[in-house]
């Protein structure tokens, strides 16, 4: 079958059936419109008018011609099997061709398609289904905007082009998959004109090259998430004119270069997610236009530049994850009257947090955590209406935790706190405490780990219904698992793990909505916080960054004093993505209903007392990536399937009666089959079999440090 994109496009450019001529339209050209018409799908377009000058989306010039063929967002598909020859197009006078935001298919690998348009200005073809290569044959003698974004597109983007294309105002391919070196003379005398350059999200690879200064009236440049090495070309500081520089997410390396301070007319530069060192240009501040500085997840170091306070236009300062150090105590706050976000996480910065930070009224989203800050939180906080984000956690000084929570009451915009590894060793405040608890109802995500609370899960809890991720992780909670946990509309994220929590798993918490029904989760608004949310999955990997709350769900209870067994209606958790029951005392089988589990990817329920069979339904998880039952009393052959055969042999020892691939031992095919040959086994290892929970706790004393006892022996 015929290329349905090169079809759509021969359809509108050719026809050879002739028309009497109706009023001012052309009747070649409304010979093609009419056939591109009925190639498409529903919704059918307005086009039944005598004059096709007057047809949705279509503009003639005095003369009768086509200058403007514009559907964009019309649902536009192409009907499959009806694609008649034709021979070359018709609509020679279009300036201005924009069908984006449709569902267009097809390649742009045939050079004829734009053959016919010299007199093309402006191609819209964005956020469609394309795919292939630039054609050689794009226009360029006229063109002033390209946009092919958010397409399929693939191969390089010629530099020819730019040479070509004198006219040319906007270049945007982002967003598709382009691939090798950054295209290399971009900007040339002659390319006056060039004022916005998008490159982002592709596989550019090399470096970025020089001669961007030679782009005398270029604004925007962005090219970030790709694959581009080396410095910043310092020839980009001669272009005055720029106003956005936006490269995160490659590896460029070196200094930011002082020169950077000739960029007066720059209000956005964001080189986050690089490898940049050194420290930060002393003259920063001159940039007084800047309301966009993200340079975090870098390598810079040195103190903070007190020039950046007379940037007093400032929207977004995002320092984090970086090697600067200095006391902040000696910031002045009150210039940065528009400030909205600040995050300096990562870092070395000491010294008290500076009342002054109060003043900054539009603040939304403050982030200070993990550094060597002095942390106490002044009543003034409250007078931040806007406040949405507060991360203060892995610092020091942070003190009475029922204090802090009542005055942190009164942030009625609170989405997000994250206060952990702080009011180390105090007790949880329940209901007695904070009896006229009536704050938080707006938050999303709630924070609390790693602070050796004392106490059981507080029952003021359970009034914050628009909960979607409770993190109490790293504590001394005792008591059971409150049932009322299964009762939160959107709970979809519980880290309870390491902890002292005892008795069953709560048979409520299988009833959990955002991990029972699709339904659900479709009627949840997705939140976007007001800065990225960070999870490490291991120590060893990077970090995980979700711009919106998670849409991953999981249930962390592992290394607690849990026991019985594990409930059937587990099964019930059918949108669940992981679960960790690890560590504890549950006994008896592993649920057959676990099956029902069909988006699980990561499972543990190791070191437990678990006994029978690996359930054979286990096959059918298509989804998981990591499976752990080591270190239990399973027993049977391991289900033959591609997924589980796929897991290291360390996901299943530690079960003497287990056998099969992937572990060493075979199964017996005659009587006793279920019994593993215990030939290949050390006889000791027979014999003094010491109890997995002894040295669990054991192992865990050094690794975690006194957040972690014994409990469980």
């Amino acid at each position: 079958m015929a290329n349905a994109f090169l079809s759509f496009f021969l359809l509108i450019f050719s026809s050879n059936i002739i028309f009497e001529n109706i009023h001012a339209c052309n009747q070649r050209e409304r010979s093609s419109l009419l056939f591109l018409a009925l190639t498409l799908s529903s919704p059918q377009l307005n086009w039944t008018s005598a004059d096709c000058c007057n047809w949705e989306g279509i503009t003639c010039n005095q003369g009768g011609w086509i200058t403007h063929l514009q559907l964009p967002s019309k649902g536009l598909k192409l009907k499959e099997g009806i694609f008649p020859s034709s021979s070359h197009g018709n609509l020679t006078h279009l300036t201005h061709l924009n069908l984006s935001h449709n569902s267009l298919y097809g390649s742009l690998d045939q050079t004829e398609l734009f053959l016919s348009l010299n007199d093309l200005e402006i191609l819209d073809l964005s956020y469609n289904l394309l795919f292939g290569v630039l054609p050689s044959s794009l226009p360029s003698s006229h063109i002033r905007m390209v946009d092919l974004s958010s397409n399929r597109l693939h191969g390089v983007v010629p530099s020819f082009f730019f040479q070509q294309a004198l006219n040319l105002t906007s270049f945007n391919v982002s967003n598709n998959t382009f691939s090798g070196p950054f295209p290399s003379s971009i900007c040339h005398p002659s390319s006056s004109s060039l004022r916005h350059l998008d490159f982002s999200f592709n596989n550019f690879t090399g470096s970025i090259s020089s001669g961007l200064g030679k782009c005398s009236k270029l604004q925007i440049f962005r090219a970030g998430y790709n694959y581009l090495l080396g410095s910043l070309p310092e020839d980009m500081f001669n272009s005055t004119t720029l106003e956005e520089i936006s490269l995160p997410l490659n590896s460029l390396y070196g200094a930011v270069s002082d020169r950077i301070s000739n960029l007066t007319n720059l209000t956005t530069l964001d080189l986050s997610y690089n490898q940049l060192s050194g420290v930060l240009p002393v003259h920063l501040g001159k940039l007084s236009k800047l309301k966009h500085i993200l340079l975090d997840f870098n390598y810079l170091e040195g103190s903070f530049p007190l020039s950046l306070m007379n940037c007093t236009n400032l929207v977004e300062l995002r320092l984090g994850s970086n090697n600067l150090e200095g006391n902040i105590s000696v910031l002045n706050f009150s210039r940065l009257g528009q400030l909205g976000k600040l995050d300096m996480q990562k870092n070395n910065f000491s010294g008290i947090l500076p009342i002054s930070l109060y003043s900054c009224k539009f603040l939304k989203a403050i982030r200070l955590s993990y550094n060597n800050l002095e942390v106490q939180i002044h009543p003034k906080i409250l007078s931040l209406e806007y406040l949405s984000f507060l991360s203060l956690g892995w610092n020091k000084g942070l003190t009475n935790l029922t204090g802090v929570l009542k005055m942190l009451m009164g942030c009625k915009s609170l989405v997000v706190l994250s206060l952990a590894s702080s009011f180390l060793g105090e007790e949880m405040p329940n209901g007695v405490e904070v009896a006229d608890f009536n704050g938080f109802q707006n938050l999303r995500i709630l924070d609390l780990s790693s602070c050796n609370l004392n106490g059981v899960i507080p029952s003021w809890l359970s009034k914050l219904k628009k909960l979607q991720v409770l993190v109490l992780n790293h504590n001394r909670i005792t008591g059971s698992i409150p049932s009322w946990l299964g009762t939160f509309p959107r709970l979809q994220i519980l880290m309870m793990h390491f902890n002292q929590l005892s008795g069953e798993f709560p048979k409520d918490l299988c009833t959990l909505p955002m991990l029972v029904s699709g339904e659900t989760v479709a009627q949840v608004s997705r939140i976007y916080p007001e800065l990225p949310i960070y999870y490490n999955p291991s120590a060893d990997a990077l970090p995980l960054q979700y711009n919106y709350v998670f849409y991953t769900r999981f249930i962390y209870a592992s290394h607690n004093c849990l026991s019985g067994k594990i409930p059937i209606e587990i099964g019930q958790l059918q949108l669940l993505n992981q679960l960790d029951l690890s560590a504890n005392n549950f006994s008896s089988n592993i649920p057959d209903q676990m099956s029902n589990l069909k988006y699980m990817e990561v499972l543990d329920v190791s070191m437990n007392h678990l006994s029978g069979k690996i359930p054979a339904s286990f096959t059918g998880l298509n989804f998981l990536s990591s499976l752990n039952v080591s270190y239990n009393n399973l027993g049977g052959p391991i289900p033959s399937s591609t997924q589980l055969q796929s897991f290291n042999a360390s996901a299943f020892e530690g079960n003497l009666k287990l056998c099969g691939a992937p572990l060493p031992n075979k199964c017996q095919t005659t009587e006793g089959a279920d019994a593993p040959d215990m030939s290949t086994q050390d006889a000791d290892t027979k014999e003094h079999q010491i109890p997995f929970m002894f040295l669990l706790h054991l192992g865990s004393l050094q690794d975690f440090g006194e957040s972690v006892v014994p409990w469980c022996l």
